[in-house]
């Protein structure tokens, strides 16, 4: 039961201080709203059949280690 409630904790403590982390302030122009100087976003189109292969490559390696392990 500790254990499972230290890793809640644990869980817990790091996504909120993910959020914190990058979390940025905005530029307030006055009027409430923010100003849109952003850079456009990155394509990552190109990137996700890498990204799925790699996924399904370390989904078998799992499967695999886990029979090997469940046999003895």
């Amino acid at each position: 039961m500790k254990n499972k409630l230290f890793k809640l904790y644990l869980l817990t403590f790091l996504v909120l201080v993910d959020f914190v982390a990058f979390a940025q302030p905005g530029d307030d122009d006055g009027s409430g709203g923010l100003e849109g100087n952003d850079p456009p976003p990155a394509p990552i189109n190109g990137k996700l059949i890498w990204l799925a292969f790699a996924g399904i490559v370390f989904a078998l390696y799992s499967i695999r280690k886990y029979r090997r392990l469940a046999k003895y």
